[in-house]
């Protein structure tokens, strides 16, 4: 009976001490996952302070032997013979993401639309996953995908249109963005309370009445914040321009003409045999710098038309 006792007694100890060592355990864990993933957020930001960093840098450079009034006034862009104006290359910017946004404004909204509020479960189960295999195509292959199958048909429908021309690389680069719009927009249109639809039915409005004057305005934060991310993707989008659009920085708004873009000519002046240390070597930076800036007050109008037009339920 003795020795019954002294086991148990032994038994509950052990248990005692086994918990004693898991709390401890937990404890370690508790302290060291927070540490790991302030370590993360670090990275991440460190990352982003280094690439800003080395491009204000390499810039500065640039700038002490390129005026910068002349660089973003200046109307030829010619870095091997001297002509530093950067505005071609901004029109050409524009321009391809005009010609995008044409194309992927209505039909992201519109598949925004069908997608939240007409189509079944089924039929949403097949084509969202289809629409999203767009966004996971890569860049080069929509850049070949310009160039020999969308520029031919262009060939033949606009006449005197160029083999490299803005027109074929912005519907590309607009169908590239597309699901970005209609995900994000549907994902925006889904949010909206299912009591504010049947109010309206219930009110006897119809469906289509119920979507343009109940649904799209309680979602309009989130459809406007999708639109603007998409077009700061279709202004930093490099391959698809540098195949299809062209390398001639031209002054000109005309879609069937080839230009150059900034990302284009960053990639041009990196692949070519520009020399370390050159004013064209420094000119990719300070051509950078001017992308960021664009993307950067994209991001900046995306997160206050966001809280803007916020809608709270």
């Amino acid at each position: 009976m003795d020795a019954l006792k002294q086991r148990n007694s032994n038994s509950i100890q052990e248990q005692i001490a086994e918990n004693k060592r898991s709390k401890k355990s937990l404890l370690i864990t508790e302290k060291t996952i927070p540490l790991f993933l302030l370590f993360c957020a670090a990275i991440s930001v460190l990352t982003t302070i280094g690439i800003i960093f080395t491009l204000l840098r390499e810039s500065f450079t640039f700038f002490s032997d390129v005026s910068i009034i002349d660089f973003f006034t200046g109307m030829h862009w010619s870095p091997w013979t001297g002509k530093f104006g950067v505005f071609p290359l901004i029109s050409g910017t524009l321009l391809v993401t005009f010609i995008a946004a044409c194309v992927a404004l209505p039909l992201g909204v519109a598949s925004a639309i069908f997608l939240s509020e007409y189509a079944g479960e089924n039929t949403r189960k097949i084509i969202k996953p289809v629409l999203e295999v767009l966004a996971g195509i890569p860049t080069v292959v929509y850049g070949y995908f310009a160039l020999t199958f969308v520029t031919p048909i262009l060939m033949k429908l606009v006449p005197g249109i160029e083999i490299f021309n803005a027109l074929s690389a912005g519907i590309v680069v607009g169908i590239m963005i597309v699901p970005m719009v209609a995900s994000l927009s549907e994902d925006a249109m889904s949010a909206v309370p299912k009591s504010l639809r049947e109010g309206a039915l219930a009110l006897g409005a119809t469906r289509l009445e119920t979507t343009t004057k109940v649904v799209i305005p309680a979602a309009l934060s989130g459809i406007i914040a999708s639109i603007v991310l998409a077009l700061s993707r279709a202004i930093g989008e490099t391959m698809i321009v540098t195949i299809a659009a062209g390398a001639s920085p031209n002054l000109t708004f005309n879609p069937a003409e080839s230009i150059q873009t900034l990302t284009a000519f960053i990639v041009q002046g990196a692949t070519g045999d520009t020399t370390y240390g050159s004013t064209i070597y420094y000119s990719i930076y300070a051509v950078g710098i001017t992308l960021f800036i664009f993307t950067f007050i994209m991001n900046l109008i995306s997160q206050y038309v966001s809280r803007k037009f916020r809608e709270d339920y």
